[in-house]
């Protein structure tokens, strides 16, 4: 059902035009009230988690470009460990060619810098893999319980989508989480049942954030926080795509999900 269609299907119930406009002043008066406050609390809230977003990627100086993109992560615990995606890291690497882990952090206004990094943890089942850098400790974020955030709560996650081609700046995205859903997508028939499916589906199902907020790849990782707090609560996992995987650039969906950060504390603990 359309928007002019649900207007319809409601305006029976709706009183007279007088009462309408006036609600309907007071309402956006509102909104024009909050929103900069709103906006103001996250302009701020953006210049506290920015020092911790890094980027993650493996550097190979025989190569060209040396640098390889995978994707975004955060600092966690003691500023010396990051939290990304399991599936940002890649399986191998070309040890005889001296191809390294690292991620890329930022200095201020000074040129970014590459720190070593090894992993430490990993969880396969939530995506979820856990770095130790080397070098200074960054400024960790906070993770909150993500058990308490509830369906309809204001979120911005933080991270480098389509990677660094336009440079070293992480870009702030604000959404809703819209719902609490299973991870699991029933299959609408059998032949879109794989191994990795039915696999799945034998586990016991967790639930994961969907958001109405827009994601791109290279966004795998970054961290979903509260814009008035910066309190982590979860990280961005995947997009849903329309068609091929190209379009999620073109004509992205707008559907994003992340994984609690409730499991990203497990880790920590397992660590």
């Amino acid at each position: 059902m359309n928007i002019k269609m649900m207007l319809n299907a409601r305006g029976g119930f709706l009183p007279d035009f007088d009462s309408c406009f006036i609600k309907l002043f007071f309402l956006c008066s509102g909104c024009f009230l909050a929103g900069p406050l709103w906006a103001g609390d996250l302009s701020k809230t953006i210049e506290i988690v920015k020092p911790s977003v890094v980027g993650v990627g493996t550097f190979q100086k025989t190569r060209s470009p040396a640098l390889s993109f995978m994707g975004t992560g955060f600092a966690v615990g003691d500023g010396s460990l990051v939290v990304t995606n399991a599936h940002v890291i890649p399986k191998l690497t070309d040890i005889d060619g001296k191809e390294s882990l690292v991620v890329i952090a930022a200095r201020g206004d000074k040129e970014p810098e590459l720190r070593s990094a090894v992993r430490v943890a990993h969880d396969k089942e939530h995506d979820l893999a856990l770095l130790k850098i080397s070098g200074a400790a960054l400024p960790p974020l906070e993770l909150g319980d993500s058990g308490a955030v509830r369906e309809g709560q204001a979120l911005a996650f933080t991270g480098f989508p389509i990677g660094m081609i336009l440079g070293f700046h992480p870009v702030t995205h604000r959404g809703m989480l819209s719902s609490i859903t299973p991870v699991v997508l029933p299959a609408q028939n059998s032949r879109q049942l794989d191994v990795k499916v039915i696999t799945q589906l034998q586990k016991s199902a967790y639930t994961v954030f969907q958001l109405d907020g827009t994601a791109y790849p290279g966004n795998s990782g970054s961290p979903v926080y509260d814009p008035e707090t910066g309190v982590v609560y979860g990280i961005i996992n995947m997009v849903l795509v329309k068609g091929m995987k190209e379009s999620a650039l073109s004509h992205p969906s707008g559907i994003t999900y992340a994984i609690p950060g409730n499991y990203v504390r497990d880790l920590l603990r397992q660590k």
